[in-house]
């Protein structure tokens, strides 16, 4: 335990977006690093939400009134079974070295609960391993379930070599995906046409309101959530959009952001909507990131089973799971089960 924690008393203020930038920021550097990305992301989450500021709670030390701790709930549209309400994701918990400890964070998450209720309908967030008890004590979080990342090959000479002498893995490799091409199950869709974007244009709009599930817990994926949510994010995002070859109408897109050679799945939707995007979909997904050179591909989610049947028979496996928290407000009439959420990693800060 340690003993400057134990011996200050701390309380939690209501923090201001424009007022406390640099003290969160100061307490961002001391758990994250990266100072050029946490100002970046500072001023696209913080200050340029489309929906309004994060509600921001800061932690002080009583007496000196030292900023040691952050924690934030930022706004998000979502539909429940048709209706929309507000929903905050809570994210950036951050306490300083020299106060981390159970009492801290926990005050500080206790009152990030009990604010959040007063503004948002639906709280949830995806603690990590360390986090995830802390929310269990805090004791108003249910636990739905897990988001899953599941990944697949492209490039199976680069994951042979880890194991297999270099003439060997290229052999092993040059096989198999001599093999996923010539199998009709893996074949590139007809009357698709795949194109990388960077822009959101007036068709994902269109494709959302004629999916709009009236069914499930999920964000309003608008062109407004997608053009702040991933055009404007510091990370750098690029669209897969499938477009019909005779109207030109599109069908499905997915949000991709590149990790050396892994290509991250971070979002994707399709007419089908809650049914989860197709096979046919995801093998034009599969063929435009072979051809773009990436040696592998993840997808994170969490839902319905049915929502994966595309992904799982395009070979897509489990690589790691997290702890999914989340609570309705004591205002809110519930109408559906928290397990109905449909989550991808858009669905987290960045």
């Amino acid at each position: 335990m340690n003993s400057a924690a134990d011996a200050a008393p701390y309380y939690v203020s209501l923090g201001d977006v424009d007022r406390d930038r640099d003290a969160v920021i100061a307490i961002w550097r001391d758990n994250l690093g990266n100072d050029a990305h946490m100002r970046a992301k500072f001023a696209w989450f913080y200050e340029s939400c489309p929906l309004g500021k994060p509600l921001l709670l800061i932690l002080k030390q009583a007496g000196t009134d030292l900023s040691v701790g952050v924690a934030a709930a930022g706004p998000r549209r979502m539909r429940v079974r048709g209706t929309e309400l507000s929903a905050g994701v809570l994210v950036d918990l951050a306490v300083m070295a020299d106060h981390r400890s159970l009492g801290p964070a926990l005050l500080l998450q206790r009152e990030l609960a009990m604010l959040g209720a007063q503004r948002f309908d639906l709280l949830y967030g995806f603690p990590n391993a360390k986090a995830a008890p802390l929310f269990k004590r805090i004791g108003v979080y249910e636990i739905p379930g897990e988001i899953v990342r599941y990944a697949r090959v492209l490039r199976y000479r680069d994951f042979a070599a880890r194991s297999l002498p270099k003439a060997l893995a290229s052999a092993f490799g040059w096989a198999m995906n001599l093999s996923w091409r010539l199998n009709p199950a893996h074949a590139e869709p007809r009357g698709l046409r795949a194109n990388w974007c960077d822009a959101v244009d007036h068709r994902f709009e269109q494709l959302w309101q004629r999916s709009v599930p009236s069914e499930g817990i999920l964000t309003v994926r608008d062109s407004q959530f997608l053009r702040w949510r991933f055009e404007q994010s510091p990370t750098s995002t690029r669209f897969l959009r499938l477009d019909d070859l005779q109207t030109g109408d599109l069908m499905a897109w997915f949000a991709c952001q590149s990790q050396g050679q892994m290509l991250h799945v971070r979002d994707c939707w399709s007419e089908q909507g809650l049914a989860g995007v197709s096979r046919s979909h995801i093998n034009a997904l599969l063929h435009a990131a072979y051809r773009a050179g990436y040696a592998s591909i993840s997808f994170e989610f969490f839902g319905a089973k049915a929502a994966l049947a595309g992904w799982q028979s395009a070979g897509f496996v489990e690589r790691s799971r997290r702890s999914l928290v989340a609570c309705w407000s004591g205002n809110y009439v519930a109408t559906a089960p928290l397990d109905e959420m449909y989550l991808t990693s858009a669905d987290e800060d960045e």
